[in-house]
């Protein structure tokens, strides 16, 4: 089970948008990233294609950030918290710090 999931709040512990909050839009697994709304800007330069035939130019997206760079919003403390699992009724559970269970926020 993974402490982040696509649909959480989250926080930015560390880096050039630390302190900045969103809800994580992708998670890459692969590289251990996470894509999160409206942190970690990017600028792309793009040519009008078939999806965009009247649109080029320079479009703003959200790049990745490490997964250890951002942190659970605990949804009882609104602060960020750990996460850690917990068994009950044989189903894990994410539980953060103050013991109030997490869920995703879809």
């Amino acid at each position: 089970m993974q402490r982040v999931r696509k649909g959480d709040l989250v926080e930015v512990i560390a880096g050039k948008d630390k302190g900045k909050r969103g809800k994580v839009l992708r998670i890459l697994s692969k590289n251990g990233r996470v894509v999160v709304e409206r942190v970690a800007l990017v600028k792309r330069h793009t040519k009008p294609n078939a999806q965009n035939q009247a649109q080029g130019g320079i479009i703003e997206k959200e790049g990745s950030v490490h997964l250890s760079n951002v942190m659970l919003i605990d949804p009882g403390s609104d602060k960020p918290t750990r996460v850690r699992i917990q068994m009950k009724d044989g189903v894990r559970h994410r539980v953060g710090k103050s013991g109030s269970m997490i869920e995703a926020t879809k």
